[in-house]
């Protein structure tokens, strides 16, 4: 996929997260989590802030959506 915008849209989907609840757990507006659902990729920095979130609420989440988007670069 490559894409952390795709990859996170995805992983919100599958595992029903909604925007609001990220947002939430992240701190930050919905706003910001609508921007990078519906395509602008989110910053290095917020990739790892979206990870660190997406682990308080769903580690499984979390691993989808770091494999989404890397690849299996990193393999346990």
């Amino acid at each position: 996929m490559g894409r952390a915008s795709d990859a996170l849209k995805q992983v919100l989907d599958t595992y029903s997260i909604s925007q609001n609840k990220l947002a939430v757990t992240m701190g930050i507006s919905r706003a910001n989590v609508g921007r990078w659902y519906h395509g602008l990729d989110p910053s290095a920095e917020n990739i790892a802030q979206i990870t660190q979130a997406l682990k308080s609420l769903n580690p499984l989440a979390a691993k989808e959506f770091v494999r989404l988007y890397l690849g299996t670069i990193v393999e346990d």
